[in-house]
Protein backbone atom coordinates (compact mmCIF):
# COMPACT_ATOMS: atom_id res chain seq x y z
CA UNK A 1 0.00 0.00 0.00
CA UNK A 2 1.48 3.23 -1.23
CA UNK A 3 1.34 5.78 1.16
CA UNK A 4 1.69 9.46 1.29
CA UNK A 5 5.28 11.73 1.13
CA UNK A 6 4.08 14.90 1.62
CA UNK A 7 3.45 16.97 5.11
CA UNK A 8 -0.36 17.67 5.93
CA UNK A 9 -1.00 21.21 5.14
CA UNK A 10 -1.72 23.67 8.24
CA UNK A 11 -5.27 24.14 9.19
CA UNK A 12 -7.20 26.81 11.92
CA UNK A 13 -11.07 26.73 12.06
CA UNK A 14 -10.83 30.83 10.84
CA UNK A 15 -10.01 29.34 7.70
CA UNK A 16 -13.90 28.48 6.83
CA UNK A 17 -16.27 30.54 6.97
CA UNK A 18 -17.79 31.75 9.95
CA UNK A 19 -21.34 30.03 10.94
CA UNK A 20 -20.36 26.86 9.11
CA UNK A 21 -21.79 23.80 10.24
CA UNK A 22 -19.04 20.86 12.00
CA UNK A 23 -20.15 17.62 12.36
CA UNK A 24 -19.75 13.73 12.62
CA UNK A 25 -22.53 11.42 10.97
CA UNK A 26 -23.90 8.16 12.38
CA UNK A 27 -27.07 6.00 11.40
CA UNK A 28 -29.65 4.09 13.48
CA UNK A 29 -28.49 0.44 11.90
CA UNK A 30 -25.16 0.69 12.84
CA UNK A 31 -25.39 1.66 16.17
CA UNK A 32 -28.47 1.64 18.05
CA UNK A 33 -28.18 -1.50 19.45
CA UNK A 34 -31.43 -2.91 21.24
CA UNK A 35 -32.77 -4.23 17.86
CA UNK A 36 -35.79 -6.35 19.88
CA UNK A 37 -36.67 -3.56 22.41
CA UNK A 38 -39.75 -1.25 22.82
CA UNK A 39 -41.68 -2.46 19.95
CA UNK A 40 -38.74 -2.58 17.37
CA UNK A 41 -39.79 -4.73 14.40
CA UNK A 42 -37.29 -6.64 11.64
CA UNK A 43 -35.64 -4.75 9.39
CA UNK A 44 -34.14 -6.30 6.12
CA UNK A 45 -30.71 -5.58 7.56
CA UNK A 46 -31.50 -8.08 10.69
CA UNK A 47 -32.92 -10.71 8.26
CA UNK A 48 -29.96 -10.26 5.73
CA UNK A 49 -27.05 -10.23 8.65
CA UNK A 50 -29.17 -13.38 9.72
CA UNK A 51 -28.05 -15.55 6.66
CA UNK A 52 -25.03 -17.45 6.44
CA UNK A 53 -22.27 -15.88 4.71
CA UNK A 54 -23.27 -12.20 3.91
CA UNK A 55 -21.54 -10.24 6.57
CA UNK A 56 -18.07 -11.29 6.37
CA UNK A 57 -17.52 -11.41 10.42
CA UNK A 58 -20.97 -12.87 10.47
CA UNK A 59 -21.85 -10.33 12.97
CA UNK A 60 -24.87 -8.06 13.17
CA UNK A 61 -26.23 -4.65 14.14
CA UNK A 62 -28.14 -6.66 17.20
CA UNK A 63 -25.67 -4.82 19.55
CA UNK A 64 -23.92 -2.43 17.58
CA UNK A 65 -22.56 0.46 19.71
CA UNK A 66 -25.86 -0.32 22.35
CA UNK A 67 -26.09 3.67 21.53
CA UNK A 68 -30.01 3.27 21.91
CA UNK A 69 -28.61 2.95 25.74
CA UNK A 70 -25.80 5.17 25.72
CA UNK A 71 -26.76 8.61 24.02
CA UNK A 72 -25.86 10.47 26.12
CA UNK A 73 -22.64 9.26 26.64
CA UNK A 74 -21.85 9.52 22.91
CA UNK A 75 -23.60 13.34 22.31
CA UNK A 76 -21.24 14.09 25.45
CA UNK A 77 -18.43 12.57 22.69
CA UNK A 78 -19.60 14.77 20.19
CA UNK A 79 -20.47 18.19 22.08
CA UNK A 80 -15.98 16.93 23.86
CA UNK A 81 -15.37 17.57 20.33
CA UNK A 82 -16.48 21.11 19.59
CA UNK A 83 -18.69 19.89 16.89
CA UNK A 84 -21.74 22.17 16.73
CA UNK A 85 -23.95 20.01 14.56
CA UNK A 86 -25.23 16.16 14.67
CA UNK A 87 -26.07 13.96 12.01
CA UNK A 88 -28.35 10.64 12.73
CA UNK A 89 -30.81 8.36 11.19
CA UNK A 90 -34.55 7.56 12.42
CA UNK A 91 -34.79 3.90 12.06
CA UNK A 92 -37.99 3.43 10.63
CA UNK A 93 -38.69 -0.27 11.96
CA UNK A 94 -38.71 1.93 15.64
CA UNK A 95 -41.15 3.55 14.80
CA UNK A 96 -43.50 1.87 12.98
CA UNK A 97 -44.20 -1.27 15.05
CA UNK A 98 -46.84 -3.25 12.83
CA UNK A 99 -46.12 -1.37 9.72
CA UNK A 100 -49.56 1.18 9.75
CA UNK A 101 -49.35 2.09 13.67
CA UNK A 102 -46.84 4.16 15.50
CA UNK A 103 -44.98 2.91 17.93
CA UNK A 104 -44.75 5.63 20.82
CA UNK A 105 -42.39 4.34 22.67
CA UNK A 106 -39.86 4.64 19.10
CA UNK A 107 -40.57 8.46 19.27
CA UNK A 108 -40.26 8.93 22.31
CA UNK A 109 -36.26 7.82 22.15
CA UNK A 110 -36.12 9.99 19.01
CA UNK A 111 -37.61 13.08 21.03
CA UNK A 112 -34.94 12.51 23.80
CA UNK A 113 -31.61 11.91 21.32
CA UNK A 114 -33.21 15.61 20.03
CA UNK A 115 -33.76 16.90 23.19
CA UNK A 116 -30.00 15.58 24.23
CA UNK A 117 -28.59 17.18 21.28
CA UNK A 118 -30.36 20.40 22.23
CA UNK A 119 -29.12 20.78 25.61
CA UNK A 120 -25.33 20.38 24.65
CA UNK A 121 -25.18 22.99 21.59
CA UNK A 122 -26.07 20.55 18.93
CA UNK A 123 -28.11 21.21 15.80
CA UNK A 124 -29.47 17.83 15.05
CA UNK A 125 -29.54 16.84 11.71
CA UNK A 126 -31.80 13.51 10.75
CA UNK A 127 -31.77 11.17 8.10
CA UNK A 128 -35.29 9.75 7.67
CA UNK A 129 -34.06 6.78 5.66
CA UNK A 130 -30.38 5.60 5.76
CA UNK A 131 -31.24 1.52 4.38
CA UNK A 132 -33.54 0.19 7.07
CA UNK A 133 -36.49 -0.71 5.40
CA UNK A 134 -38.99 -2.67 7.76
CA UNK A 135 -38.98 -6.39 6.96
CA UNK A 136 -42.46 -6.74 6.49
CA UNK A 137 -42.39 -4.18 3.92
CA UNK A 138 -39.78 -6.21 2.07
CA UNK A 139 -42.46 -9.11 1.92
CA UNK A 140 -44.73 -6.94 0.09
CA UNK A 141 -42.36 -5.89 -2.34
CA UNK A 142 -40.00 -3.07 -0.68
CA UNK A 143 -39.36 -0.61 -2.64
CA UNK A 144 -40.15 -2.30 -6.37
CA UNK A 145 -43.35 -1.55 -4.87
CA UNK A 146 -45.17 1.84 -4.98
CA UNK A 147 -46.89 1.00 -1.71
CA UNK A 148 -43.86 1.70 -0.20
CA UNK A 149 -43.25 5.01 -1.27
CA UNK A 150 -46.53 5.81 0.28
CA UNK A 151 -45.60 3.87 3.83
CA UNK A 152 -42.40 6.23 3.75
CA UNK A 153 -44.23 9.56 3.09
CA UNK A 154 -47.02 8.10 6.70
CA UNK A 155 -43.65 7.39 8.30
CA UNK A 156 -42.09 11.04 7.52
CA UNK A 157 -45.53 12.59 8.05
CA UNK A 158 -45.19 11.27 11.76
CA UNK A 159 -41.70 12.16 12.55
CA UNK A 160 -41.76 15.43 11.25
CA UNK A 161 -45.06 16.33 13.12
CA UNK A 162 -43.49 15.00 16.01
CA UNK A 163 -40.06 16.51 16.12
CA UNK A 164 -40.72 19.28 13.76
CA UNK A 165 -40.80 22.15 16.13
CA UNK A 166 -37.28 21.43 17.42
CA UNK A 167 -35.68 20.02 14.22
CA UNK A 168 -35.16 22.39 11.12
CA UNK A 169 -32.91 20.38 9.14
CA UNK A 170 -33.88 17.17 7.35
CA UNK A 171 -32.06 14.73 5.22
CA UNK A 172 -34.73 12.24 3.14
CA UNK A 173 -32.80 9.58 2.13
CA UNK A 174 -28.93 8.25 2.52
CA UNK A 175 -26.89 7.43 -0.29
CA UNK A 176 -30.12 6.01 -3.09
CA UNK A 177 -27.08 4.10 -4.87
CA UNK A 178 -26.38 1.89 -2.15
CA UNK A 179 -29.98 1.17 -1.37
CA UNK A 180 -30.39 0.35 -5.21
CA UNK A 181 -27.77 -0.90 -6.58
CA UNK A 182 -25.98 -2.65 -3.25
CA UNK A 183 -29.01 -3.88 -1.84
CA UNK A 184 -30.38 -5.15 -5.27
CA UNK A 185 -28.32 -4.81 -8.16
CA UNK A 186 -24.74 -6.65 -7.04
CA UNK A 187 -26.33 -7.88 -3.65
CA UNK A 188 -24.04 -6.76 -1.02
CA UNK A 189 -26.21 -4.85 0.81
CA UNK A 190 -29.70 -6.37 2.03
CA UNK A 191 -32.01 -7.56 0.90
CA UNK A 192 -29.36 -9.02 -1.71
CA UNK A 193 -31.32 -8.99 -4.86
CA UNK A 194 -28.65 -9.37 -8.01
CA UNK A 195 -31.09 -7.90 -10.78
CA UNK A 196 -30.55 -4.32 -12.89
CA UNK A 197 -34.18 -4.15 -13.24
CA UNK A 198 -34.99 -4.48 -9.73
CA UNK A 199 -32.60 -2.02 -8.74
CA UNK A 200 -33.52 0.67 -11.32
CA UNK A 201 -36.84 0.46 -10.05
CA UNK A 202 -36.25 0.37 -6.54
CA UNK A 203 -33.96 3.96 -7.40
CA UNK A 204 -36.78 5.21 -8.67
CA UNK A 205 -39.15 4.92 -6.01
CA UNK A 206 -36.67 6.30 -3.43
CA UNK A 207 -35.96 9.00 -5.51
CA UNK A 208 -40.11 9.72 -6.03
CA UNK A 209 -40.41 9.12 -2.13
CA UNK A 210 -37.76 11.97 -2.10
CA UNK A 211 -39.84 14.17 -4.01
CA UNK A 212 -43.29 13.43 -2.06
CA UNK A 213 -41.79 13.84 1.27
CA UNK A 214 -39.75 17.34 0.79
CA UNK A 215 -43.01 19.44 0.57
CA UNK A 216 -44.56 17.18 3.40
CA UNK A 217 -41.87 18.07 5.91
CA UNK A 218 -42.04 21.44 4.78
CA UNK A 219 -46.00 21.87 6.08
CA UNK A 220 -44.97 20.45 9.17
CA UNK A 221 -41.53 22.10 10.27
CA UNK A 222 -41.31 25.77 9.99
CA UNK A 223 -38.65 27.30 8.18
CA UNK A 224 -37.84 23.56 6.88
CA UNK A 225 -34.20 23.03 5.44
CA UNK A 226 -34.65 19.80 3.55
CA UNK A 227 -32.32 18.09 1.21
CA UNK A 228 -31.03 14.75 -0.04
CA UNK A 229 -27.72 12.84 0.86
CA UNK A 230 -26.01 11.14 -2.63
CA UNK A 231 -22.75 9.26 -2.78
CA UNK A 232 -20.76 10.20 -5.82
CA UNK A 233 -17.61 9.77 -7.33
CA UNK A 234 -15.35 11.07 -9.36
CA UNK A 235 -15.23 9.04 -12.28
CA UNK A 236 -11.64 9.03 -14.10
CA UNK A 237 -10.50 7.73 -17.94
CA UNK A 238 -7.50 4.66 -16.97
CA UNK A 239 -5.92 6.03 -20.18
CA UNK A 240 -6.06 8.70 -23.06
CA UNK A 241 -7.13 6.50 -25.15
CA UNK A 242 -10.87 7.26 -26.72
CA UNK A 243 -12.76 4.01 -25.72
CA UNK A 244 -11.62 4.64 -21.90
CA UNK A 245 -12.88 8.05 -22.13
CA UNK A 246 -16.22 6.89 -23.53
CA UNK A 247 -16.46 3.94 -21.12
CA UNK A 248 -15.95 6.50 -17.91
CA UNK A 249 -18.82 8.52 -19.54
CA UNK A 250 -20.69 5.66 -19.06
CA UNK A 251 -20.14 5.09 -15.73
CA UNK A 252 -20.47 8.48 -14.41
CA UNK A 253 -23.93 8.36 -16.07
CA UNK A 254 -25.47 5.09 -14.30
CA UNK A 255 -22.68 6.00 -10.63
CA UNK A 256 -23.83 10.07 -10.82
CA UNK A 257 -25.62 11.45 -13.32
CA UNK A 258 -28.49 8.89 -12.89
CA UNK A 259 -29.31 10.37 -9.71
CA UNK A 260 -28.33 14.29 -9.98
CA UNK A 261 -30.22 14.78 -13.32
CA UNK A 262 -33.79 14.14 -12.12
CA UNK A 263 -32.70 15.78 -9.19
CA UNK A 264 -32.56 18.54 -10.72
CA UNK A 265 -34.87 18.72 -13.34
CA UNK A 266 -33.22 17.45 -16.62
CA UNK A 267 -34.59 13.30 -16.04
CA UNK A 268 -32.73 10.13 -16.58
CA UNK A 269 -29.70 10.44 -18.80
CA UNK A 270 -30.89 9.42 -22.23
CA UNK A 271 -27.56 7.68 -22.37
CA UNK A 272 -28.06 5.40 -19.79
CA UNK A 273 -31.82 4.79 -20.43
CA UNK A 274 -30.40 3.79 -24.00
CA UNK A 275 -27.95 1.33 -22.06
CA UNK A 276 -29.64 -0.58 -19.64
CA UNK A 277 -32.95 -1.20 -22.58
CA UNK A 278 -35.89 -3.39 -20.93
CA UNK A 279 -34.13 -2.77 -16.83
CA UNK A 280 -35.00 0.77 -17.34
CA UNK A 281 -37.65 2.05 -14.70
CA UNK A 282 -41.74 2.19 -15.03
CA UNK A 283 -42.63 5.80 -14.42
CA UNK A 284 -45.99 7.47 -14.29
CA UNK A 285 -47.06 10.90 -15.18
CA UNK A 286 -46.17 13.51 -13.10
CA UNK A 287 -43.40 10.94 -11.55
CA UNK A 288 -40.19 13.21 -12.70
CA UNK A 289 -41.52 16.24 -11.49
CA UNK A 290 -42.20 15.02 -8.37
CA UNK A 291 -38.57 14.23 -7.77
CA UNK A 292 -37.27 17.34 -9.42
CA UNK A 293 -38.99 19.33 -6.08
CA UNK A 294 -36.68 22.17 -5.48
CA UNK A 295 -34.21 21.72 -2.00
CA UNK A 296 -32.82 23.97 0.24
CA UNK A 297 -29.39 21.82 -0.05
CA UNK A 298 -27.70 19.10 -1.80
CA UNK A 299 -25.88 16.07 1.14
CA UNK A 300 -22.37 14.88 -0.59
CA UNK A 301 -21.05 11.95 0.98
CA UNK A 302 -17.19 11.35 -0.60
CA UNK A 303 -15.02 9.28 -0.23
CA UNK A 304 -12.77 8.21 -3.09
CA UNK A 305 -12.34 8.51 -6.85
CA UNK A 306 -13.19 5.62 -9.43
CA UNK A 307 -11.56 4.78 -12.25
CA UNK A 308 -12.69 3.26 -15.81
CA UNK A 309 -11.41 1.33 -18.69
CA UNK A 310 -13.45 -0.01 -21.72
CA UNK A 311 -14.63 -3.78 -20.72
CA UNK A 312 -17.20 -4.01 -24.35
CA UNK A 313 -18.10 -7.77 -22.99
CA UNK A 314 -19.10 -6.12 -19.45
CA UNK A 315 -22.59 -4.90 -19.62
CA UNK A 316 -24.70 -2.56 -19.64
CA UNK A 317 -21.88 -0.01 -19.22
CA UNK A 318 -19.36 -1.81 -20.92
CA UNK A 319 -16.53 -0.87 -19.04
CA UNK A 320 -14.72 -1.90 -15.08
CA UNK A 321 -13.20 0.01 -12.14
CA UNK A 322 -9.27 -0.84 -12.69
CA UNK A 323 -7.13 -0.15 -9.48
CA UNK A 324 -3.68 1.19 -9.73
CA UNK A 325 -1.36 -0.14 -7.42
CA UNK A 326 0.61 3.24 -7.11
CA UNK A 327 -1.89 5.33 -5.28
CA UNK A 328 -2.67 5.45 -1.64
CA UNK A 329 -5.10 3.53 0.02
CA UNK A 330 -6.85 2.95 3.16
CA UNK A 331 -7.15 -0.66 4.42
CA UNK A 332 -10.29 -0.83 3.21
CA UNK A 333 -8.22 -0.75 0.07
CA UNK A 334 -10.15 2.78 -0.89
CA UNK A 335 -7.82 4.96 -2.95
CA UNK A 336 -7.48 8.24 -1.03
CA UNK A 337 -7.70 11.41 -2.97
CA UNK A 338 -8.55 14.58 -1.23
CA UNK A 339 -8.78 16.50 -4.98
CA UNK A 340 -11.33 14.05 -5.66
CA UNK A 341 -13.37 16.37 -2.86
CA UNK A 342 -12.87 19.60 -4.33
CA UNK A 343 -13.65 18.21 -7.83
CA UNK A 344 -17.15 17.19 -7.26
CA UNK A 345 -17.94 19.97 -5.12
CA UNK A 346 -16.81 22.36 -8.43
CA UNK A 347 -18.95 20.51 -10.61
CA UNK A 348 -22.02 19.74 -8.31
CA UNK A 349 -21.99 23.84 -8.36
CA UNK A 350 -20.99 24.57 -12.19
CA UNK A 351 -23.36 21.57 -13.49
CA UNK A 352 -26.35 21.63 -11.25
CA UNK A 353 -26.05 24.77 -8.97
CA UNK A 354 -27.53 23.64 -5.59
CA UNK A 355 -28.42 26.34 -3.06
CA UNK A 356 -25.94 24.80 -0.68
CA UNK A 357 -24.13 21.46 -0.66
CA UNK A 358 -23.07 20.06 2.72
CA UNK A 359 -20.24 17.56 3.10
CA UNK A 360 -23.02 14.62 4.73
CA UNK A 361 -19.94 11.96 4.92
CA UNK A 362 -16.53 11.67 4.53
CA UNK A 363 -14.04 9.55 6.35
CA UNK A 364 -11.82 6.54 6.06
CA UNK A 365 -11.16 3.15 7.72
CA UNK A 366 -7.73 1.88 9.39
CA UNK A 367 -6.72 -0.99 11.25
CA UNK A 368 -6.95 0.59 14.94
CA UNK A 369 -5.23 -0.78 18.22
CA UNK A 370 -5.14 0.39 21.63
CA UNK A 371 -1.36 1.30 22.60
CA UNK A 372 -1.45 1.76 26.39
CA UNK A 373 -4.62 3.59 26.10
CA UNK A 374 -4.25 5.17 23.18
CA UNK A 375 -4.95 5.27 19.26
CA UNK A 376 -2.30 6.95 17.29
CA UNK A 377 -4.62 6.72 13.80
CA UNK A 378 -1.74 9.16 12.60
CA UNK A 379 -3.01 7.87 8.59
CA UNK A 380 -6.80 9.01 10.03
CA UNK A 381 -5.71 12.65 11.17
CA UNK A 382 -3.66 12.85 7.84
CA UNK A 383 -6.96 11.56 5.54
CA UNK A 384 -9.29 14.47 7.62
CA UNK A 385 -6.79 17.41 7.63
CA UNK A 386 -6.19 17.03 3.63
CA UNK A 387 -10.07 16.72 2.57
CA UNK A 388 -10.86 19.87 4.64
CA UNK A 389 -8.05 21.80 2.87
CA UNK A 390 -9.18 20.51 -0.54
CA UNK A 391 -12.82 21.45 0.77
CA UNK A 392 -11.24 25.34 1.88
CA UNK A 393 -10.39 25.44 -1.35
CA UNK A 394 -13.35 24.56 -3.23
CA UNK A 395 -14.85 26.95 -0.89
CA UNK A 396 -12.67 30.01 -1.29
CA UNK A 397 -13.78 28.88 -5.39
CA UNK A 398 -17.38 30.35 -4.63
CA UNK A 399 -18.81 26.81 -3.60
CA UNK A 400 -21.84 27.20 -1.81
CA UNK A 401 -20.12 24.60 0.72
CA UNK A 402 -22.05 25.37 4.35
CA UNK A 403 -20.44 21.72 6.26
CA UNK A 404 -19.10 18.52 7.22
CA UNK A 405 -19.85 16.43 8.69
CA UNK A 406 -16.97 13.46 9.67
CA UNK A 407 -17.71 9.84 9.42
CA UNK A 408 -18.18 8.57 11.75
CA UNK A 409 -18.13 10.02 15.40
CA UNK A 410 -18.11 5.59 16.66
CA UNK A 411 -16.70 2.47 15.28
CA UNK A 412 -19.77 0.78 14.52
CA UNK A 413 -21.31 -2.02 12.71
CA UNK A 414 -19.92 -1.46 8.54
CA UNK A 415 -22.72 -3.53 6.74
CA UNK A 416 -21.59 -6.36 4.56
CA UNK A 417 -17.66 -5.99 6.55
CA UNK A 418 -19.36 -6.23 9.62
CA UNK A 419 -17.45 -4.89 12.58
CA UNK A 420 -13.52 -5.52 9.87
CA UNK A 421 -13.38 -2.12 9.23
CA UNK A 422 -13.28 0.95 11.50
CA UNK A 423 -14.27 4.34 10.64
CA UNK A 424 -14.44 6.32 13.81
CA UNK A 425 -12.95 9.18 15.56
CA UNK A 426 -13.83 7.09 18.38
CA UNK A 427 -13.04 3.54 19.13
CA UNK A 428 -15.04 1.18 20.40
CA UNK A 429 -14.29 -1.62 21.97
CA UNK A 430 -17.47 -3.97 21.37
CA UNK A 431 -17.28 -6.39 24.10
CA UNK A 432 -17.00 -3.99 26.39
CA UNK A 433 -18.54 -1.01 24.56
CA UNK A 434 -15.31 1.48 26.17
CA UNK A 435 -15.12 4.91 23.86
CA UNK A 436 -11.57 5.94 23.12
CA UNK A 437 -11.19 9.32 21.41
CA UNK A 438 -8.46 8.30 18.69
CA UNK A 439 -5.95 10.73 17.80
CA UNK A 440 -8.28 11.68 14.87
CA UNK A 441 -10.51 12.81 17.10
CA UNK A 442 -8.14 15.02 19.25
CA UNK A 443 -7.08 16.70 16.31
CA UNK A 444 -10.57 17.38 15.39
CA UNK A 445 -11.40 19.03 18.87
CA UNK A 446 -8.27 20.56 18.87
CA UNK A 447 -8.88 22.26 15.33
CA UNK A 448 -12.51 23.19 16.57
CA UNK A 449 -11.96 24.76 19.81
CA UNK A 450 -8.80 26.26 19.77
Amino acid sequence: MTSKTSPDPQLVRSDFPSGFRWGTSTSSYQIEGAAQEDGRVESIWDRFCAQPGTIRDGSSGLVACDHYHRWPQDLDLARELGTNAYRFSIAWPRLFGDGTTVNAKGLDFYERLVDGMLERGLEPWPTLYHWDLPQALQEQGGWVNRGTVHAFTDFVDAVTRRLGDRVRNWITHNEPWCTAMHGNWDGMHAPGNKDLRIALQVCHHVLLSHGLAVPIVRANVKDAHVGIALSLHPIRSASDKAEDIAATYRHDGLRNRWFLDPLFGKGYPEDVLALVGDAAPGIEAGEMEAIAVPTDFMGLNYYFPEKIADAPDNPPLHGKVVHPQDVERTAFGWEVAPDGLSQLLRRIDREYGPREIHVTENGSSYDDVVDNGEVRDVQRRSYLIRHLDAMREAIADGVPVKGYFAWSLLDNFEWAEGYTRRFGLTYVDFDTQQRILKDSGKWYRDFLVK
